[in-house]
């Protein structure tokens, strides 16, 4: 092992915000991933696993042990009649990923392009987007017990998977190293076209002549419409999740508030565009200490020089005022670490 002390994580973070790691060290193997945890428990260090950094707030140095998730490698370990089961290192990148099955002809996974991140973070925040979840997509996956050392299983059941959320985030949250994830894929295509502003940009043609190739060309496009580029704007995606709630709650707000922009939410209920919510507040291309919220899409809190406690300030801002005219409380999407929430 390559132990680093007070290294920079800067560079570490799509935020890129300035913090430092007490002790760091980069694992690529299991072996390597036992051996830092092993670090770790000699010395009693608290432990923070760091994939891509591109859904955290880095508010503060870390104390203890960050380890960087790098482990690499992609190989189909079953297949049968049209379908096939992925297993990929946590620490591959996952837009890299997503490429590498649809040039391999393995479908499934092209809604979920050009998402920033690894593969190992996406089971923890239950990445989705254009009407498509990871739920929908992982078969199991494995991930070292942090205490122990220990390896264990989750299947789909296990992950306790919601909107933007799982058990990673919840009762097992700091508990687990995820080390590789299984993904179920297929070799016949069966676009997801249900999102509205994705079916619009596909054109009205019948879903059998869309390839799945040109669903994810359509996706990064909107994405890249959308969303600033972290490497020339820092920021984390989207900062708010969208909230959700019951169909009485909404059709309240919506009498009150002409417009307001809903969409339905898996396992029912009602989903509020968080970003017409901050739009309608005035806060679409605000900047204030240093921070801001990006002038395409308001979910966007970008880096533009202020750091952790102006970032943070501006989202407080943001919420009160959400809460204070629509009654609505917003949930912080990225894990803020090495500081508290103000």
């Amino acid at each position: 092992m390559d132990i680093h002390h007070h290294f920079d994580l800067s560079s570490r973070n799509t935020l890129a915000l300035a913090a430092r790691a007490r002790h760091y060290v980069s694992v690529s193997d299991l072996d390597s991933a036992r051996a830092a945890l092993q670090f770790a428990r000699d010395r009693r260090l608290p432990i923070t696993v760091l994939g891509a950094g591109s859904n955290v707030v880095l508010a503060g140095d870390l104390p203890g042990l960050v380890i960087h998730m790098a482990i690499r490698g992609r190989r189909v370990v079953d297949e049968r009649a049209g379908q096939l089961e992925l297993e990929v290192g946590a620490g591959e990148d996952w837009h890299d990923t997503v490429e590498y099955c649809l040039q391999r002809g393995w479908y499934g996974l092209e809604n979920l392009a050009l998402i920033p991140g690894t593969v190992g973070a996406a089971p923890v925040q239950n990445i989705g987007a254009y009407g498509v979840e990871l739920e929908s997509r992982l078969q199991c996956l494995t991930a070292l017990e942090l205490a122990t050392g220990r390896i264990r299983h989750f299947d789909r059941a296990a992950c306790g998977f919601g909107y933007r959320d799982s058990v990673f985030k919840r009762e097992e949250r700091d508990r687990w190293l995820i080390a590789s994830v299984r993904l179920s894929l297929r070799r016949v295509p069966a676009p997801v076209l249900d999102y509205p502003a994705l079916r619009d940009a596909l054109g009205d043609r019948p879903a059998g002549d869309i390839s799945p190739e040109e669903v994810a060309r359509a996706v990064m496009a909107l994405r890249r419409e959308r969303l600033p580029d972290p490497e020339q704007t820092p920021n984390a995606g989207s900062f708010f999740k969208n909230p959700v709630v019951t169909e009485a709650r909404a059709r309240a707000l919506g009498v009150r508030h002409p417009g307001l922009v809903t969409f339905p939410a898996p396992g029912g209920g009602v989903k509020l565009a968080a970003a017409w919510l901050i739009e309608r507040c005035g806060w679409k291309g605000v900047q204030q200490g240093g921070a801001g919220v990006h002038e395409r899409q308001a979910l966007v809190l970008v880096n533009r020089g202020g750091g952790a406690d102006a970032l943070l300030a501006l989202a407080g801002a943001v919420r009160a005022s959400v809460a204070e005219r629509f009654g609505v409380e917003l949930e912080v999407e990225p894990r803020i670490l090495g500081g508290q929430w103000p």
